[in-house]
């Protein structure tokens, strides 16, 4: 077996049964085609993204025209789309300007926001793309997969940036426990998930097709093939893809667009105070991130967010060395005050007075639902608390709890906070 077949048959083993939104696992967002769906998921994330905390200390934009909306004739459309510095085909469709009046027109603030977050994402996925001879324009996959979210968890848990689901991620060498989980580093991840779209552009020659098999694994593709006729085009195969995955393509294809030719939509990028210069650690010790916030004066929110990959702001660096990531100009105060950093609620928070299952225990018993990853849903038409609880399998008294629900009472469209 030479390595391009086994390459071929370990994704597919791994994907098949780990990336693949299927049509069971999702509500649908209907777009003006009535063929083509996509999946909850991606307008979900959308949404959930101005929840985050970096996102509601952010300042809107100062253009000043931001809210106007333009109209443009689809030879504009088509013309720009020519124009644009791509590696990979950007054709122009009634189904890609859906998705781009759904970035540009419905969703414009999601846009800025993520606008803003770009300037702090982009250079670092940039960077790994270049070292690993890849299109710069794959870069913006990761705004249909996360709204540039390292946190966010779809309802089949793929996770981080590029979503990626555990068997991937371990995969590609990534560490994946109850204490880390490296598919939300953003640098991390970002390397994996280069390696994994390289592979797949070595068994396919074509990037419609691997951002497709991106989204519904390759044994869809296959079985796509099979019943085009054995055609290799993603527009050819097109009507024999899962509905959702109809969609992917013209979403990447409506990405590229709205964020490359924002100015002329008018949308501009929000003021998202993030730390662009930042600075690596290693630590040697056991550490809680609660210790690393309160001796440097940081705000817990902000260590959390640039160390997404410890799931209970634990690092243990006590079982091998772990990095630490920090504003550029707290590095050195770090190092200095590493034995006062690890000294601050040792007891409390590191020490191995009592078992990780009883130090678990009581972070459910301080905090509703425990210290997990918090996700957010939109309430659906119909749909009552006590189905959502038993969706994400929490009660419906910590479901209030996290709400401040009193009554039972719950309207479409409202969103509800887990603690996963």
């Amino acid at each position: 077996m030479n390595f391009k077949t086994f390459l071929s048959i370990s994704i597919f083993l791994i994907i098949s049964s780990t990336v693949v939104f299927s049509q069971s696992k999702t509500d649908k967002l209907v777009i003006s085609d009535s063929t083509l769906t996509v999946p909850g998921d991606f307008d979900n994330t959308l949404d959930y993204m101005v929840q985050s905390w970096i996102i509601q200390r952010a300042q809107p934009s100062n253009c000043r025209s931001s809210s106007d909306v333009l109209s443009v004739s689809d030879s504009v459309y088509k013309l720009r789309l020519s124009k644009m510095p791509c590696l990979m085909e950007m054709p122009y469709n009634p189904t890609v300007r859906s998705f781009i009046d759904l970035y540009t027109v419905r969703k414009r603030r999601q846009v800025e926001y993520m606008l803003g977050m770009s300037n702090y994402y982009f250079p670092l996925f940039e960077q790994v793309l270049a070292a690993n001879n890849l299109p710069l324009e794959l870069k913006y996959l990761s705004i249909i997969e996360s709204a540039l979210n390292t946190t966010i968890v779809s309802r089949m848990g793929a996770a981080g940036l590029w979503q990626l689901m555990i068997g991937t991620g371990r995969m590609y060498g990534l560490e994946i426990n109850s204490l880390v989980d490296e598919r939300l580093s953003p640098v991390k991840a970002t390397n994996a998930a280069a390696r994994f779209l390289k592979d797949l552009y070595s068994i396919y020659g074509d990037w419609n097709l691997v951002i497709a098999s991106y989204n519904c694994g390759p044994g869809n593709i296959s079985k796509a093939m099979r019943r085009s006729g054995g055609k290799r085009d993603y527009w050819t195969i097109y009507p024999f893809l899962p509905k959702e995955t109809r969609g992917y393509v013209p979403i990447f294809i409506a990405a590229n667009y709205s964020l490359h030719y924002a100015a002329e939509h008018n949308l501009c990028a929000a003021v998202v105070n993030m730390p662009v210069l930042t600075d690596t650690v290693m630590v040697h010790r056991r550490i809680h991130l609660e210790q690393i916030a309160n001796v440097l004066n940081l705000p817990i929110e902000e260590v959390r967010l640039l160390n997404p990959q410890y799931r209970k702001d634990i690092v243990p660096g006590d079982i091998r060395p772990y990095e630490i990531c920090l504003p550029q100009n707290y590095t050195n105060t770090f190092i200095e005050k590493i034995d006062l950093i690890s000294a601050y609620k040792a007891d409390e928070l590191v020490n191995n007075r009592r078992s990780q299952i009883e130090i678990q225990q009581a972070a459910e018993n301080s905090v509703p639902g425990g210290a997990g990853k918090v996700i957010y849903y939109k309430v659906k038409s119909g749909q009552t608390l006590g189905a959502i609880a038993a969706k994400y399998g929490v009660s419906v008294k910590k479901l209030k709890a996290w709400n401040n629900i009193k009554k039972s009472t719950i309207r479409k469209g409202q969103m509800l906070k887990i603690i996963k």
